[in-house]
């Protein structure tokens, strides 16, 4: 697993010279594969790969995905941050003011602890969703947890390939369905949008933030 500190200059929006706090960091994505097992892909509509690179990642405008480094945790020895997962600014739009965090891996050994609530990062923007499979429990508990509020379910919302079969659909019985043989997901929608933040939910993912897990 490899990261840089290269910025990604294709992303829509500005990316702050330096995205941490005492807990973790964020940095630019090259290469995460390695340290993932096979569960570890069960609700993504992607993956898994045995390579994902940077070109892949930095090839959307409308996306930029980081690195996310431990620097307090039992792994982090001498100072030196280990590497727990990787995040994404996804959807993005500079003319609509949002963005969504997707991509969201963390390794095993890093689940249940400060890396899942430290590691999103703010731009300011007007809208920010968090979009994930109906069956990911998980995902849907951190949503919450951090403040996000539930909007509603998009039915059928992706395609996904036959080879996922935890959380997913089926593929349709149907004539002439495009991509006939695959599978699909619903996804849950859940969003912090900027009243929201100001009217209270900043101040509660500070302490949120610095729980010591």
């Amino acid at each position: 697993m490899s990261f840089s500190s290269e910025k990604d200059t294709n992303f829509c929006f500005p990316i702050p010279d330096v995205l941490e706090n005492d807990k973790v960091q964020l940095v630019p994505f090259i290469r995460l594969v390695e340290g993932f097992d096979a569960n570890t892909w069960n609700y993504l509509s992607y993956g898994p790969f045995e390579i994902l690179g940077e070109s892949a990642c930095r090839a959307n405008h409308a996306t930029t995905t980081f690195t996310i480094l431990d620097k307090v945790g039992p792994l982090a020895v001498n100072g030196e941050p280990v590497i727990a997962g990787m995040v994404s600014y996804i959807n993005s739009s500079d003319a609509d003011a949002c963005t969504e965090i997707g991509f969201v891996v963390v390794l095993p050994q890093f689940h249940r602890t400060h890396v899942t609530s430290n590691h999103a990062g703010g731009l300011g923007l007007r809208r920010l969703q968090w979009v994930c499979n109906t069956k990911n429990y998980p995902s849907l508990k951190v949503a919450e947890r951090m403040g996000f509020r539930f909007e509603g379910v998009l039915r059928w919302s992706r395609v996904v390939p036959p080879k996922k079969a935890i959380g997913y659909k089926a593929a349709p019985e149907r004539k002439g369905d495009p991509r006939a043989g695959n599978g699909g997901r619903d996804s849950a929608f859940s969003s912090c949008c900027w009243d929201d933040w100001e009217g209270g939910v900043r101040e509660w993912v500070d302490k949120v933030m610095a729980r010591n897990k």
